[in-house]
């Protein structure tokens, strides 16, 4: 069985995440999967909507993780940091740029240096998983660069983080 890369992190409580696009352990659409990388796919991020967080809520992070991708660190696909407390859903395409968040929210960027969602596009194999989580922050902005890692921003907001939620899908190529 595969490790979830979130249970060696301090525990913490779950809220919900859910999206009319993609589900615990199906298969993402075409439009969630990869054009840049050659995988069919259109690179659109999928809509999300969150609840069931701590009062104490500041901000949230949005996150997007392959941890079966194969490199030592997995492979980060999206990154949103200074998410504001009161939006609570962001609609598809969202990931396009900073002009399509809500206003303060920044995109990292990516492990291929896009500061954007990129979808999947893992080499044939086994399906990955992809980690798509949203931490409640206990801070109202991370003051983190925009040229932060998303692996950077993770660690940093550690501390910070009072509530996670996740989707884990999955993707495979033939």
């Amino acid at each position: 069985m595969k490790r979830d890369p979130y249970s060696d992190l301090p525990a913490v409580p779950d809220f919900e995440l859910k999206s009319n696009l993609v589900a615990n352990d199906h298969f993402l659409p075409p439009a969630q999967v990869s054009g840049i990388f050659g995988a069919g796919g259109q690179d659109t991020s999928p809509d999300l909507e969150w609840s069931g967080f701590p009062e104490q809520t500041r901000s949230f992070m949005l996150t997007m993780f392959d941890p079966d991708a194969p490199t030592p660190s997995g492979f980060w696909h999206w990154a949103v940091i200074n998410l504001p407390a009161h939006f609570t859903s962001l609609p598809t395409g969202a990931g396009d740029s900073d002009e399509t968040l809500p206003a303060g929210a920044v995109h990292l960027p990516n492990d291929a240096g896009l500061r954007r969602y990129l979808g999947a596009a893992p080499p044939p194999g086994d399906p990955h998983r992809y980690f798509i989580v949203v931490s409640a922050l206990d801070i109202s902005e991370t003051g983190l660069p925009t040229n932060a890692t998303p692996a950077l921003a993770s660690f940093q907001m550690l501390s910070h983080t009072i509530a996670r939620a996740k989707l884990i899908p999955i993707y495979g190529a033939d």
